[in-house]
């Protein structure tokens, strides 16, 4: 069985309104190589809560394919970029083959310091 040690990625997945919101928030992400690959799948339907009254609407999930050391980036360009006022950002850690690791790590910028990628 081969060592998959040191090639965790992290996947984000959150939820915008929107084709137009999934699309600039994917290239914000994009662009500022925080991410080597986000998905957008269309067609999803959500069930919720929120201040006490029960919603359903039409969403589109990005799912984003980034390294560990991007989290808090990611996580400051949701809360300067993304529509919703309490954006989802759910991520989970995983093992990538060895060829997939190295293309992800190739594409992405980890950050030093989160505040760097969005120039604040």
């Amino acid at each position: 069985m081969e060592n998959s040690q040191g090639r965790d990625i992290l996947t984000v997945t959150t939820t915008v309104g929107s084709r137009d919101d999934a699309q600039k928030l994917a290239r914000a992400i994009m662009q500022a190589r925080l991410a080597a690959c986000v998905q957008v799948e269309e067609g999803l339907t959500s069930f919720y809560r929120w201040q006490g009254k029960e919603c359903e609407d039409a969403e589109l999930r990005l799912t984003v394919k980034t390294l560990p050391g991007c989290e808090a980036a990611l996580q400051a360009l949701f809360r300067e970029q993304h529509p919703y006022e309490l954006p989802q950002f759910v991520a989970v850690r995983m093992q990538a083959g060895e060829g997939y690791f190295a293309w992800v790590r190739g594409e992405v910028a980890v950050p030093e310091d989160p505040r760097e990628t969005l120039g604040l």
